[in-house]
Protein backbone atom coordinates (compact mmCIF):
# COMPACT_ATOMS: atom_id res chain seq x y z
CA UNK A 1 0.00 0.00 0.00
CA UNK A 2 1.36 3.43 -0.90
CA UNK A 3 2.50 5.62 2.00
CA UNK A 4 1.68 8.78 0.05
CA UNK A 5 -1.49 10.72 0.87
CA UNK A 6 -4.39 9.60 -1.29
CA UNK A 7 -7.36 11.90 -1.94
CA UNK A 8 -10.38 12.39 -4.15
CA UNK A 9 -10.29 13.99 -7.61
CA UNK A 10 -11.85 17.14 -6.11
CA UNK A 11 -9.14 17.34 -3.45
CA UNK A 12 -6.48 16.88 -6.13
CA UNK A 13 -7.98 19.67 -8.26
CA UNK A 14 -8.04 22.08 -5.31
CA UNK A 15 -4.39 21.31 -4.46
CA UNK A 16 -3.35 21.40 -8.11
CA UNK A 17 -4.95 24.79 -8.72
CA UNK A 18 -3.24 26.18 -5.64
CA UNK A 19 0.09 24.85 -6.85
CA UNK A 20 -0.57 26.23 -10.35
CA UNK A 21 -0.67 29.76 -8.97
CA UNK A 22 2.80 29.28 -7.48
CA UNK A 23 4.07 27.74 -10.73
CA UNK A 24 2.82 30.80 -12.61
CA UNK A 25 4.62 33.05 -10.12
CA UNK A 26 7.82 31.09 -10.74
CA UNK A 27 7.38 31.42 -14.52
CA UNK A 28 6.90 35.18 -14.25
CA UNK A 29 9.95 35.47 -11.99
CA UNK A 30 11.91 33.42 -14.53
CA UNK A 31 10.91 35.90 -17.24
CA UNK A 32 12.15 38.75 -15.05
CA UNK A 33 15.48 37.03 -14.44
CA UNK A 34 15.92 36.45 -18.17
CA UNK A 35 15.42 40.16 -18.77
CA UNK A 36 17.91 40.99 -16.02
CA UNK A 37 20.48 38.65 -17.61
CA UNK A 38 20.13 40.53 -20.89
CA UNK A 39 20.64 43.83 -19.07
CA UNK A 40 24.04 42.83 -17.65
CA UNK A 41 26.86 45.07 -18.93
CA UNK A 42 28.87 43.65 -21.82
CA UNK A 43 32.62 43.17 -21.39
CA UNK A 44 34.86 43.55 -24.43
CA UNK A 45 37.05 40.48 -25.01
CA UNK A 46 40.49 41.95 -25.56
CA UNK A 47 42.58 38.79 -25.84
CA UNK A 48 42.86 36.93 -29.13
CA UNK A 49 41.86 33.28 -28.69
CA UNK A 50 42.28 30.55 -31.28
CA UNK A 51 40.58 27.16 -31.44
CA UNK A 52 41.03 23.97 -33.42
CA UNK A 53 37.89 23.10 -35.39
CA UNK A 54 36.91 20.59 -38.07
CA UNK A 55 37.48 23.42 -40.56
CA UNK A 56 40.88 24.42 -39.25
CA UNK A 57 42.04 27.04 -36.77
CA UNK A 58 39.53 29.78 -35.92
CA UNK A 59 39.38 32.83 -33.68
CA UNK A 60 36.60 33.44 -31.16
CA UNK A 61 34.97 35.90 -33.56
CA UNK A 62 35.03 33.29 -36.33
CA UNK A 63 33.25 30.76 -34.11
CA UNK A 64 30.11 32.92 -34.42
CA UNK A 65 29.86 31.48 -37.95
CA UNK A 66 28.24 34.58 -39.41
CA UNK A 67 25.78 35.12 -36.55
CA UNK A 68 25.74 37.85 -33.90
CA UNK A 69 25.33 35.64 -30.81
CA UNK A 70 27.42 32.74 -29.53
CA UNK A 71 26.54 30.31 -26.73
CA UNK A 72 29.39 28.18 -25.43
CA UNK A 73 29.43 25.23 -23.07
CA UNK A 74 32.79 24.32 -21.56
CA UNK A 75 32.47 20.54 -21.64
CA UNK A 76 34.70 18.75 -19.11
CA UNK A 77 37.16 16.86 -21.30
CA UNK A 78 40.72 17.69 -20.32
CA UNK A 79 43.90 16.85 -22.23
CA UNK A 80 44.52 13.79 -20.02
CA UNK A 81 40.95 12.46 -20.14
CA UNK A 82 40.23 9.30 -22.14
CA UNK A 83 36.47 10.08 -22.24
CA UNK A 84 34.26 13.05 -21.51
CA UNK A 85 32.68 13.70 -18.11
CA UNK A 86 29.61 11.45 -17.68
CA UNK A 87 27.48 14.32 -16.34
CA UNK A 88 28.46 16.67 -19.19
CA UNK A 89 27.78 13.78 -21.56
CA UNK A 90 24.29 13.22 -20.16
CA UNK A 91 23.33 16.81 -20.91
CA UNK A 92 24.98 16.78 -24.34
CA UNK A 93 22.52 14.16 -25.56
CA UNK A 94 20.03 16.99 -26.20
CA UNK A 95 22.32 19.53 -27.87
CA UNK A 96 22.29 18.24 -31.45
CA UNK A 97 18.55 18.77 -31.82
CA UNK A 98 18.76 22.34 -30.50
CA UNK A 99 21.44 23.58 -32.92
CA UNK A 100 19.21 24.36 -35.91
CA UNK A 101 16.54 26.02 -33.78
CA UNK A 102 19.16 28.30 -32.22
CA UNK A 103 20.63 29.14 -35.60
CA UNK A 104 17.16 30.22 -36.73
CA UNK A 105 17.32 32.87 -33.99
CA UNK A 106 20.77 34.19 -34.96
CA UNK A 107 22.54 32.07 -32.31
CA UNK A 108 25.49 29.72 -32.76
CA UNK A 109 25.93 27.03 -30.11
CA UNK A 110 29.01 24.87 -29.59
CA UNK A 111 31.04 23.08 -26.95
CA UNK A 112 34.66 23.83 -26.08
CA UNK A 113 37.11 21.49 -24.34
CA UNK A 114 40.86 21.44 -23.77
CA UNK A 115 41.35 17.89 -25.09
CA UNK A 116 42.92 17.67 -28.56
CA UNK A 117 40.41 17.84 -31.41
CA UNK A 118 40.95 14.24 -32.50
CA UNK A 119 39.93 13.01 -29.02
CA UNK A 120 36.79 15.13 -29.11
CA UNK A 121 35.85 13.91 -32.57
CA UNK A 122 36.31 10.26 -31.64
CA UNK A 123 34.16 10.62 -28.52
CA UNK A 124 31.54 12.61 -30.43
CA UNK A 125 31.32 9.76 -32.95
CA UNK A 126 30.92 7.22 -30.14
CA UNK A 127 28.08 9.22 -28.60
CA UNK A 128 26.34 9.90 -31.90
CA UNK A 129 26.33 13.69 -31.46
CA UNK A 130 26.20 16.27 -34.28
CA UNK A 131 26.67 19.61 -32.49
CA UNK A 132 29.89 21.63 -33.13
CA UNK A 133 32.73 20.90 -30.71
CA UNK A 134 36.08 22.70 -30.81
CA UNK A 135 39.35 22.37 -28.93
CA UNK A 136 40.95 25.14 -26.89
CA UNK A 137 44.01 22.95 -26.33
CA UNK A 138 46.55 25.68 -27.21
CA UNK A 139 44.49 28.55 -25.79
CA UNK A 140 43.99 30.32 -22.44
CA UNK A 141 40.25 30.52 -23.06
CA UNK A 142 39.18 27.91 -20.50
CA UNK A 143 41.41 29.37 -17.79
CA UNK A 144 40.32 32.94 -18.47
CA UNK A 145 36.62 32.05 -18.32
CA UNK A 146 36.74 29.93 -15.17
CA UNK A 147 36.49 26.49 -16.79
CA UNK A 148 40.02 25.16 -16.13
CA UNK A 149 42.33 25.28 -13.11
CA UNK A 150 45.97 24.63 -12.35
CA UNK A 151 46.93 21.91 -9.88
CA UNK A 152 48.15 24.62 -7.51
CA UNK A 153 44.70 26.25 -7.55
CA UNK A 154 43.09 22.89 -6.83
CA UNK A 155 45.33 21.93 -3.90
CA UNK A 156 42.96 23.17 -1.10
CA UNK A 157 39.97 21.40 -2.64
CA UNK A 158 41.86 18.12 -2.97
CA UNK A 159 42.44 18.08 0.79
CA UNK A 160 38.70 17.93 1.56
CA UNK A 161 35.96 15.34 1.06
CA UNK A 162 35.95 14.55 -2.65
CA UNK A 163 32.60 12.74 -2.64
CA UNK A 164 31.95 11.08 -6.01
CA UNK A 165 34.96 12.73 -7.69
CA UNK A 166 37.33 9.70 -7.53
CA UNK A 167 34.76 7.55 -9.29
CA UNK A 168 34.06 10.18 -11.94
CA UNK A 169 37.79 10.68 -12.47
CA UNK A 170 38.27 6.95 -13.02
CA UNK A 171 35.43 6.96 -15.57
CA UNK A 172 37.31 9.67 -17.46
CA UNK A 173 40.66 7.87 -17.27
CA UNK A 174 42.32 10.40 -14.98
CA UNK A 175 42.90 11.10 -11.28
CA UNK A 176 40.86 13.46 -9.05
CA UNK A 177 43.23 16.38 -9.67
CA UNK A 178 43.07 15.81 -13.41
CA UNK A 179 39.29 15.54 -13.34
CA UNK A 180 38.82 18.68 -11.24
CA UNK A 181 41.20 20.66 -13.42
CA UNK A 182 38.19 21.10 -15.73
CA UNK A 183 34.85 22.62 -14.83
CA UNK A 184 31.51 23.10 -16.61
CA UNK A 185 30.67 26.68 -17.56
CA UNK A 186 28.01 28.09 -19.89
CA UNK A 187 28.82 31.48 -21.44
CA UNK A 188 27.21 33.89 -23.88
CA UNK A 189 28.98 36.26 -26.25
CA UNK A 190 27.88 38.97 -28.67
CA UNK A 191 29.59 40.14 -31.88
CA UNK A 192 29.03 43.75 -32.85
CA UNK A 193 31.03 45.77 -35.39
CA UNK A 194 33.72 43.08 -35.37
CA UNK A 195 34.15 43.24 -31.58
CA UNK A 196 33.40 40.27 -29.31
CA UNK A 197 31.73 40.93 -25.97
CA UNK A 198 31.24 38.56 -23.04
CA UNK A 199 27.64 38.96 -21.83
CA UNK A 200 26.85 36.14 -19.39
CA UNK A 201 28.23 33.04 -17.65
CA UNK A 202 26.92 30.49 -15.17
CA UNK A 203 28.14 27.27 -13.56
CA UNK A 204 27.26 24.76 -10.80
CA UNK A 205 23.47 24.50 -10.31
CA UNK A 206 23.06 27.34 -12.78
CA UNK A 207 23.68 24.66 -15.41
CA UNK A 208 20.75 22.43 -14.48
CA UNK A 209 18.76 23.77 -17.42
CA UNK A 210 21.21 21.86 -19.63
CA UNK A 211 20.35 18.56 -17.94
CA UNK A 212 16.94 18.25 -19.56
CA UNK A 213 16.03 15.00 -17.85
CA UNK A 214 15.91 16.75 -14.46
CA UNK A 215 12.87 18.79 -15.53
CA UNK A 216 11.14 15.51 -16.33
CA UNK A 217 12.16 13.90 -13.03
CA UNK A 218 11.02 16.95 -11.06
CA UNK A 219 7.49 16.20 -12.28
CA UNK A 220 7.64 12.43 -11.70
CA UNK A 221 5.94 10.96 -8.59
CA UNK A 222 9.29 10.21 -6.88
CA UNK A 223 11.08 13.33 -8.14
CA UNK A 224 14.84 13.03 -8.55
CA UNK A 225 14.96 10.32 -5.88
CA UNK A 226 18.72 10.73 -5.50
CA UNK A 227 18.98 10.28 -1.74
CA UNK A 228 20.67 12.48 0.84
CA UNK A 229 23.51 12.93 0.19
CA UNK A 230 22.67 12.44 -3.49
CA UNK A 231 23.95 9.27 -5.13
CA UNK A 232 25.90 9.58 -8.38
CA UNK A 233 23.58 7.66 -10.71
CA UNK A 234 24.25 9.51 -13.98
CA UNK A 235 26.10 7.60 -16.71
CA UNK A 236 26.83 8.01 -20.39
CA UNK A 237 23.79 6.90 -22.37
CA UNK A 238 25.53 3.79 -23.71
CA UNK A 239 26.60 2.66 -20.22
CA UNK A 240 23.25 2.14 -18.49
CA UNK A 241 22.41 -1.51 -17.95
CA UNK A 242 19.44 -1.38 -20.35
CA UNK A 243 21.69 0.06 -23.07
CA UNK A 244 24.24 -2.71 -22.52
CA UNK A 245 21.55 -5.38 -22.78
CA UNK A 246 20.06 -3.84 -25.93
CA UNK A 247 23.45 -3.80 -27.63
CA UNK A 248 24.07 -7.52 -27.08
Amino acid sequence: MTEHRVGTREEWLDARNSLLEREKELTRRGDELSRERRELPWVRVEKEYTFETEDGQKTLAELFDGRSQLLVYNFMFGPDYTAGCPVCSSGADTYSGAVEHLRARDVTFLCISRAPLEKLQAYKHRMGWRFPWVSSHESDFNFDFGASYTREELAPRLEGNLGPVPGLAAECGTDPAGYLSEGPVFSAFALEDGIVYHTYSTSARGLEFMLGYYTFLDRAPKGRDEGDPPEMWIHRHDEYEDAKIASR
